[in-house]
């Protein structure tokens, strides 16, 4: 697969760097400038992140990092299985338990909840750092919401890292599932609380937060543009907006939120 010039490989974290100094050096730059690849493309375009690290894992599939990126990648297209057997070997090769949490996504992502639950209860939970941790109670609650035990997701979710008002890189995410689990069983005052701290929460756009809590609000966006293409412009508000989202307020036809 084609590798833009600007790609040098010396981008990749230098932990990453000095397991491929395991390989010749021309090899090893090749795997360098792949996993460089999946990196830039696994949020915008999971497809081609997921063809670079193929190219990566046929280069050097004994590199754990090589097959945690493998993992990933094929995490990001929702195949489970062949991301559980990637984690799995990296896990082996390095003795880490950082990938546990996401072992455990893949098994709701197989359609075995019960599995993750095991897993969250493992030994192995104890070892993970505290973002780990948070990572673990989102995905057991996640297998709870499988099971249909939708109390139980908001029980599992309720914790001191949920309670705090410091805001860490997991916290928008957090009160987020914890939002979603009230408006679940019908608790909307609480769970529109809840996605305001979310939205509080995340600064850098990682959910959805601010569209729910629209929504719960009784809030839509409309297309100014689409509008006045159509002949609906007498509606938009924000005169000179361009093709930017406008909000409207929803009428009372429109009923409560899903």
């Amino acid at each position: 697969m084609p590798i833009p010039e600007d790609v040098t490989g010396d981008e990749i974290d230098k932990d990453v760097r000095q397991e491929l100094q395991s390989l010749p050096k021309t090899l090893a730059d090749d795997v360098a400038r792949n996993l460089v690849m999946v990196a830039r493309l696994i949020d915008e375009d999971p497809e081609g992140a997921y063809g670079y690290s193929r190219v990566a894992l046929r280069l050097a599939s004994r590199v754990a990092a090589v097959r945690e990126a493998a993992g990933f990648a094929a995490y990001a297209n929702q195949k489970y299985g062949e991301a559980l057997a990637e984690f799995r070997a990296a896990r082996r090769m390095t003795g880490s338990v950082e990938l546990w949490p996401v072992m455990a996504d893949c098994e709701r992502g197989l359609g075995r909840p019960e599995k993750a639950l095991d897993m969250a209860g493992a030994p192995e939970v104890n070892k993970l750092d505290k973002a780990g941790q948070v990572e673990m109670r989102l995905v057991a609650a996640g297998a709870r919401r499988d099971l249909g035990q939708l109390d139980a997701a908001i029980v599992t979710l309720q914790s001191p890292e949920l309670a705090s008002n410091s805001v860490q890189p997991w916290t928008a995410r957090l009160r987020y599932a914890y939002a979603d689990a009230l408006l679940a069983v019908g608790r909307e005052g609480e769970a529109r609380e809840w996605f305001a701290k979310a939205v509080e929460a995340d600064r850098d756009g990682s959910t959805d937060a601010s569209d729910r809590l629209a929504e719960l609000d009784g809030v839509e966006f409309v297309d100014a543009l689409d509008e006045s293409e159509t002949g609906g412009g007498s509606e938009s508000q924000g005169e000179g907006a361009g093709a930017e989202d406008v909000p409207k307020a929803a009428s009372e036809e429109d009923g409560d939120d899903d």
